[in-house]
Order: C-alpha cells, then sequence, then structure tokens
C-alpha cells in the first residue's frame, strides 16, 4: 500500500508474510551476512537482490514477479549508516514475526 504523501511503500504487516515471503527473507539475510556483512547496505541492494532471489525460485515467471514484489513490501527502507550485517538482523526478525 502506497502512502500518498510520500509514495512509500508501507511495509506488510509480519502476520500476513507468507511462508515463501518468510523464506525468502531468510535467503536474503544470509546473503548479506555472508558477503561483506559490515559493508554499507544500500537502497541498489534492496531493490536488486529480491528479484535474483525470486528468479532463481521460480524462473523469469509471472510468480517470480509476485515474489519479488511480495519481499520488497517486507522489506524496511534502508537507513543511513547501516551495515549489511544488520539489515540482514532486521530481515531475520521480520521473517519471525517479531517486527516489521
Amino acid at each position: 500500500m502506497a502512502d500518498h504523501f510520500t509514495d512509500a511503500t508501507s511495509p506488510v504487516p509480519p502476520a500476513e508474510l507468507s511462508d515463501e515471503t518468510r523464506t525468502l527473507l531468510t535467503e536474503l539475510a544470509d546473503t548479506l551476512d555472508r558477503v561483506h556483512p559490515s559493508a554499507a547496505m544500500n537502497e541498489a541492494i534492496r531493490l536488486a537482490r529480491p528479484l535474483v532471489l525470486a528468479e532463481r525460485l521460480h524462473g523469469a515467471t509471472v510468480a517470480a514477479y509476485v515474489a519479488e514484489q511480495d519481499l520488497l513490501a517486507a522489506m524496511p527502507l534502508v537507513r543511513d549508516g547501516q551495515t549489511r550485517g544488520e539489515y540482514a538482523a532486521l530481515l531475520r526478525l521480520i521473517a519471525e514475526g517479531v517486527t516489521q
């Protein structure tokens, strides 16, 4: 759902995440923790990785597009100074339904 004032997408409440989205959040967190976890996280990574993971799971299909959009909706914006490892920890909390 978009915020009409900023055009920002509102995050999906954790209780409404599908099992597939939870799995993809965890896979993304694993990747961020494995590859340069102390490096800065950035918005380009946040926008690009969901498509890679979704197409790895579904191929270049409509299902991949839906999975990518669901994953992006579940992912918060990157905060200034946030590392890849810190963002990964946040994704795990979201996947576990602890926070959004």
